[in-house]
């Protein structure tokens, strides 16, 4: 079977979510010893040694706009695969093959007011397009089912839950260089609670600093207790950090920016704490991740959260910010549970791993191509 992918956001540097999902989605695929030809399509070459396997060949074809649904969709069309994989963008509007696409999440209709209405539309649109012209549709996790089949009326027989993870490379460090030199690189201080993903406020993060807003002026720790907002500026940020600012602890919470793959590890292990509060999470990676590193996790109770974080977390309703406190608190003076969290989430991320990912896409590439 020759299986075609489009492999262009796996270029794309630097990577987040979609990006990571979409190259080692494709490396597992690629390196399961199967006798199926790989076909990747992009839009630019790609740097040597990104993704390697007997049966790969890359198709490289610029375009300089549209080109999705222009360039890859002419290729697809007169010269199909047996069948297409879309990991991490849109169905092409032409092609002459069955497909394959992965939904990662909807969202953008639960908080719709963290999106611009132009991506807005264009999400609904296009997840619309996926999941009705698709063979077959990827769900990130049963909470992205749900979510359509109940929204986008998407055919339940024709999705399959493949769940990704975020751990590669991912280990606790123990290594007092190391961490201090993470700590040192971003402000953290010795003892920080942390955050790390997209600035935005599906992230619920204002709940966030109010919580430890008020334990940090109720004394329930020293004053070099900070809080630790990692990563880049999204829609409506500036709200973020109008709350961190009129907060009353403002030296106490820190926005270091973008954290480099190299150092995540370092951050996520010397930290209290790991703490998601989203609205509404496809899948939470950071949450993996966290547990990779054998930080404590606290996450909210919603969407695909309880999935990931198992019996690893202290969950919490993301409107009751009292909970919040109330779970951080109970980790500040127990660090026993600490310590037992931290053990129960490094068996927990062990669970999703990408060759189990590439397993249930294979079984779904296979399945579009037999009904043909």
């Amino acid at each position: 079977m020759l299986v075609g992918i489009d492999a262009s956001r796996a270029l794309r540097t630097p990577r987040t979510g979609t990006e990571n999902y979409s190259l080692y989605l494709i490396r597992a695929l690629a390196a399961m010893g199967t006798p199926h030809r790989w076909r990747l399509y992009a839009d630019r070459p790609a740097p040597e040694g990104l993704i390697e396997g007997e049966n790969v060949a890359w198709r490289v074809i610029p375009f300089p706009r549209l080109w999705t649904h222009v360039r890859l969709a002419w290729e697809v069309t007169l010269h199909p695969p047996d069948v297409l994989l879309v990991p991490a963008h849109v169905v092409p509007a032409a092609r002459r093959c069955p497909t394959v696409v992965t939904v990662h999440d909807l969202g953008y209709l639960y908080h719709a007011a963290a999106h611009r209405p132009a991506d807005r539309a264009y999400l609904w649109a296009s997840t619309l397009w996926n999941a009705r012209t698709a063979r077959v549709v990827l769900a990130d996790s049963e909470a992205t089912r749900r979510d359509l089949i109940e929204h986008a009326r998407c055919d339940p027989a024709k999705i399959v839950v493949a769940y990704p993870t975020g751990t590669e490379g991912l280990a606790p460090v123990t290594d007092e260089t190391r961490l201090a030199q993470a700590q040192a690189r971003y402000g953290t201080g010795q003892r920080y609670w942390l955050y790390v993903g997209t600035l935005q406020p599906r992230k619920n993060l204002e709940t966030l600093i109010r919580a430890f807003a008020r334990l940090s002026l109720e004394g329930a720790w020293p004053a070099d207790v900070r809080l630790v907002l990692a990563g880049k500026a999204g829609w409506y940020h500036e709200r973020i950090a109008a709350a961190a600012a009129a907060s009353g602890v403002a030296e106490r919470i820190v926005f270091p920016g973008y954290v480099a793959a190299e150092d995540l590890a370092a951050l996520m292990s010397g930290s209290l704490g790991f703490v998601l509060p989203s609205w509404y999470e496809g899948f939470g990676l950071p949450v993996q991740e966290a547990m990779a590193c054998g930080a404590p996790v606290i996450c909210s109770n919603v969407s695909s959260l309880p999935e990931v974080a198992g019996e690893a977390a202290l969950l919490f309703d993301p409107g009751d910010g009292a909970v919040l406190a109330a779970a951080m608190l109970r980790l500040w003076r127990e660090p026993a549970l600490r310590r037992e969290l931290g053990q129960r989430g490094l068996a927990q991320a062990a669970r999703f791993t990408w060759e189990r990912c590439a397993e249930a896409a294979l079984a779904a590439l296979e399945i579009a191509a037999e009904k043909g």
